[in-house]
C-alpha cells in the first residue's frame, strides 16, 4: 500500500500467529480509512506505529474469557486490533455513527472475528450492557472527566477501566477527581507500556469500578 510505513519488527511479537489478520486490517484501513472519514490524511505513514501497535500493546491487560466494551470504537482502534490479538476475549464495539458501524461490521466479517459484536449506540444508551462488562476501554474519545461517566456504568462491580491515553494522562486524572469519586473508582493509575519495544510508548489509565 503506497504511503504505508513498513511493518515494525514488534508487530509479529505482539500478534504472533494472528499477524496476517493484523496485516489485513492495517492494509484495509490504509486503503479506505481517509476516504471513509476514519483516519486523518497524515495517519497512513504512521499507521502501524501510532495506531495499530499503540493499541495492540495493551492486549495482555484484558481478562482471559472476559467480555470487554470498546466505547467510541470508530475505525476499530483499539477494539478490532485487540480482538485480533486476543481471540480468547469477547469484545463489544460501541459506536454511534452509522458509517463507522458499517466499517466495523465489514471488518469483523472480512477478518472472521467471531469474538466481536458491533453495537450501534452511544455509551450512555448501551443500557443492556450496564453493569455487565469485565472491562471497558476507549482510545482518543474524550478527556477523562467526560469519559468516566460514559464508561464506568458499563463495568460490573470489580470490573476495570483500561483507557488508552496520551502523555497528559496524569493531568487528566487530576482534573477528573470529582468523577473518580462519584463513580467509585479505586486504584486509579497510569501505566506506561511498550518501553524498549515500541517507537512510541502507550499510556493507559487503569481503575477498578466498585458498584
Amino acid at each position: 500500500m503506497e504511503g504505508l510505513e513498513p511493518e515494525p519488527a514488534a508487530a509479529v511479537a505482539l500478534f504472533g500467529d494472528r499477524i496476517e489478520l493484523a496485516r489485513a486490517f492495517t492494509a484495509a484501513l490504509a486503503e479506505h480509512g481517509e476516504e471513509r472519514g476514519l483516519i486523518g490524511p497524515l495517519e497512513v505513514p504512521r499507521l502501524w506505529t501510532r495506531h495499530i501497535l499503540n493499541s495492540a500493546i495493551a492486549a495482555p491487560l484484558f481478562p482471559a474469557g472476559g467480555v470487554v466494551g470498546d466505547v467510541g470504537s470508530g475505525a476499530g482502534l483499539p477494539g478490532i486490533v485487540l480482538a485480533i490479538a486476543r481471540p480468547d476475549v469477547r469484545f463489544v464495539l460501541i459506536e454511534p455513527m452509522e458509517r463507522r458501524v458499517a466499517w466495523l461490521e465489514e471488518q469483523v466479517a472480512a477478518l472472521g472475528l467471531d469474538n466481536v459484536v458491533v453495537e450501534r449506540a452511544r455509551a450512555e444508551e448501551a443500557g443492556r450492557y450496564e453493569g455487565t462488562l469485565d472491562a471497558v476501554t476507549a482510545r482518543a474519545v474524550s478527556a477523562l472527566r467526560t469519559l468516566i461517566p460514559w464508561v464506568a456504568p458499563l463495568a460490573r462491580d470489580g470490573g476495570e477501566l483500561i483507557l488508552l491515553k496520551g502523555t497528559g494522562a496524569p493531568t487528566e486524572i487530576e482534573a477528573a477527581q470529582k468523577a473518580i469519586r462519584k463513580y467509585k473508582l479505586s486504584d486509579v493509575r497510569v501505566e506506561v507500556l511498550g518501553e524498549g519495544v515500541l517507537a512510541e510508548e502507550t499510556r493507559v489509565v487503569r481503575a477498578v469500578v466498585r458498584g
